[in-house]
């Protein structure tokens, strides 16, 4: 049954079922934030349980469901039918991907209003497949990255899956993007652009969608995983 634990002042993570993903077994991780005014801002929605909507409502009120790409958007209906009063937003892509969805808002390089003072973001663009918005907490400290940065352990993926995963870049040390999304980097000027604001923002964690949590020295790591589009 999820749960939520604390990963710093005013965030918590839950982790949700694997899913598959193309044959691979993929973890699902969600993070929920308090904003100061006791909004609730929902990251990368998990399947929904009793249990988990439990330790939501003690937090407080959910006001914003959040993809932040348009691949994390598997358990987004079933969070808008369980809060109908929260605003849902998609990322870019998704609109057309689930046409079943009302979103009221598209997700772009700019925090929206209702956050801005707690959360700021990036749009990581110039790939052809993959548009990812990264946020930033800003009293945690903490970024939070989906598909572009995955850090599996070397066990996770058995026989030929971790055979791939190795070769694809996403097991430690290695930790980075899919080797298919570094190919369809078609204007890395953009992406270099979004990533020197990124690292501006000098985070000390990540909230990792797939892998394992860095809880220090966050920047470097971002750094590394991006060595790809560096100059």
């Amino acid at each position: 049954m999820s749960t939520l634990s604390p990963f710093g002042p005013g965030i918590w993570l839950a982790e949700g079922p694997v899913v598959d993903f193309h044959s691979f077994a993929y973890p699902t991780r969600m993070a929920v934030i308090r904003l100061a005014n006791g909004d609730l801002f929902v990251w990368s929605p998990i399947a929904l349980n009793d249990a988990l909507r439990a330790a939501v409502d003690a937090l407080g009120r959910v006001a914003h469901i959040v993809s932040p790409n348009k691949i994390h958007h598997l358990f987004m209906g079933e969070w808008k039918h369980a809060y109908p009063q929260a605003r849902m937003y998609a990322s870019p892509g998704l609109p057309a991907r689930r046409r079943d969805l009302t979103f009221d808002a598209v997700l772009g390089d700019a925090p929206e209003p209702p956050w801005k003072d707690d959360i700021d973001q990036v749009a990581l663009i110039g790939n052809l497949f993959l548009t990812e918005i990264i946020f930033f907490h800003r009293a945690s400290r903490t970024a939070l990255v989906t598909d572009y940065l995955q850090n599996f352990r070397r066990d996770w993926f058995k026989g030929w899956r971790g055979l791939v995963a190795r070769w694809d870049g996403l097991v430690q040390p290695q930790s980075s993007a899919p080797r298919e999304l570094r190919l369809a980097y078609w204007n890395r000027r953009k992406g270099r652009r979004a990533l020197a604001r990124i690292l501006a923002w000098e985070p000390e964690k990540l909230v990792i969608a797939h892998g394992d949590l860095v809880h220090s020295q966050g920047a470097a790591f971002i750094r590394h995983g991006f060595r790809w589009l560096q100059p």
